[in-house]
């Protein structure tokens, strides 16, 4: 999850924490073993993914952290991603379940596949190189066809900029944007502000593709957010009061309304639709989400051990960060089956991003160095969450990385 204007925590309720800082620099290993060790270089063919249908129990979490997020790539020879996760055949996990990530330790894999953003180009995905005007703080980042879009914080007000060769278009007040994964498609929320940056009552949530925007104002809600552009449909969440619980909604886009669903505080929606994270409690002590079937309004089931912002493109395996915590950044970051909630994988480390590149792999922003927020050293990490092992998909740099939702 990412930390501008997201982090969970801030959004439902009023929680204050301790900042966290992370220095030091473990030990590393080649061969991953159980818990507190190094991540191993990622191998040149990986098991696919399926997502497990026997429950476990998930360790507790032992330090409060921050809830930001990131994403994954394949190594030097990548596999092909999964398609159609199968609920038959539990998956294929070697080595240990926790491990300690040393990012400065790893080999160099090949780059991210995913848009992002490197100190202010946009590259990754379908598309060319994108220079970002300005110097705006960026916090999103996608693209749609071939141009690029980024939301950046100009001061103090959020604004989405789309790039394309020679021109750039400027929406004031957006906040949060996603895409499909085609990137045929993009839809970005906009929510209403006072002088001073303030949220207040009111939004618009967008839809863009081949050139035709579509909107539909949100003239009642609070801190509209978009969730998910899937199956024809832009998912985004709004509250009925400020500082209140969120619902879920279903929009199509040209419709004059958009469907509430029966979900209650929605953090993520799968690509294909199928699952949806809801954040059932947050408080001083922590918090705890469920995975809710969309289309039956089923709980498969619960945790108070992590937070889920995400999910695998195929669906099959959810995107757990820590329950608790507001800090500079994440210090674990886990891979849950999304049937089940069994424990795939846990990475120990500091995260400041995290999203799925694709159904085996996660794409991390990982404090390398810590030297203070301003300097340090970040790095985007690629990891397999089947075999645990990980390499570097960027070199470590001071400066931007930002991963697409």
């Amino acid at each position: 999850m990412k930390q501008q204007d997201g982090r969970l925590v801030a959004l439902v309720a009023s929680v204050a924490v301790a900042a966290v800082v992370i220095g030091g620099v473990l030990a590393y290993q080649q061969t991953p073993q159980q818990d507190g060790t190094a991540a191993a270089p990622l191998p040149a063919q990986t098991p696919p993914s399926t997502p497990s249908t026997t429950p476990s129990k998930t360790p507790a979490p032992t330090t409060p952290s921050g809830t930001p997020s990131s994403r994954p790539t394949p190594s030097s020879t990548p596999s092909a991603p999964s398609k159609t996760p199968s609920s038959s055949t539990p998956p294929a996990i070697t080595g240990p379940t926790s491990i300690t990530l040393n990012a400065g330790k790893l080999p160099k894999g090949r780059e991210p596949q995913l848009p992002y953003v490197i100190g202010r180009e946009v590259r990754g995905g379908a598309g060319s190189v994108r220079k970002v005007p300005g110097t705006d703080p960026i916090y999103e980042v996608g693209r749609l066809d071939n141009s690029a879009l980024v939301v950046v914080d100009k001061a103090g007000q959020p604004e989405l900029l789309k790039i394309d060769y020679e021109s750039v278009r400027r929406t004031a007040g957006v906040s949060s944007l996603v895409t499909t994964l085609d990137q045929s498609a993009a839809a970005y929320a906009a929510v209403n502000r006072d002088a001073l940056g303030n949220k207040t009552k009111g939004g618009v949530v967008y839809s863009e593709t081949g050139g035709s925007v579509k909107s539909l104002k949100v003239p009642n809600g609070y801190d509209v957010r978009v969730l998910a552009y899937a199956g024809g449909q832009v998912y985004f969440r709004s509250g009925e009061s400020d500082g209140g619980a969120w619902t879920l909604y279903a929009w199509t886009p040209g419709a004059a309304k958009a469907e509430a669903k029966k979900v209650t505080s929605p953090t993520a929606v799968s690509h294909d639709g199928r699952f949806v994270a809801s954040a059932n409690l947050v408080n001083d002590a922590g918090s705890c989400s469920s995975i809710i079937e969309l289309a039956t309004g089923k709980q498969l089931w619960r945790t108070c051990e992590n937070m889920v912002d995400g999910f695998t493109p195929d669906g099959g395996t959810a995107i757990g960060g820590p329950a608790y915590g507001d800090g500079y950044c994440s210090l674990e970051q886990s891979a849950l089956a999304a049937g089940s909630g069994r424990l795939l994988r846990e990475w120990k480390g500091c995260f400041l991003d995290v999203t799925a590149e694709d159904d085996q792999h996660f794409l991390m922003v990982v404090v390398v160095e810590n030297q203070g927020e301003e300097n340090a050293k970040r790095a985007i990490v690629r990891c397999n969450f089947m075999t645990g092992a990980c390499e570097l998909a960027t070199a470590a740099r001071t400066g931007d990385l930002v991963l697409s939702s």
